[in-house]
């Protein structure tokens, strides 16, 4: 009975420790696909990024800024950064948001 509660226990953590690691993964990936060209595999901006004037994301105001305000920019565009509402899910954008947020650390 105790074996069988330790692989439980067991199973539970690796199914805790392994989903972020999923979501992160799938934000990672749509990051790349989709924003890095501008903002860099880092966060901060390539030639292209800078010419559009993209912030880095270590810059305070996004660094302070809400969920809520990067997925209304992600969604809607913002300065000369494309709308992605209709080309991105809903879950894809909350996916790249929390990907952004592991390279402002």
């Amino acid at each position: 009975m105790k074996f069988i509660q330790t692989i439980a226990a067991v199973s539970v953590l690796a199914v805790s420790i392994v989903t972020p690691a999923f979501a992160q993964s799938a934000g990672g990936a749509t990051y790349k696909a989709k924003c890095q060209m501008c903002h860099g595999a880092d966060g901060q901006p390539t030639a292209t990024g800078k010419s559009m004037k993209a912030l880095p994301f270590n810059a305070p105001e996004l660094t302070k800024a809400s969920n809520a305000t990067l997925i209304a920019s992600i969604m809607n565009g913002k300065g000369r950064m494309p709308a992605y509402a209709g080309k991105l899910t809903d879950s894809q954008i909350k996916d790249v948001v929390a990907y952004i947020r592991t390279l402002q650390k």
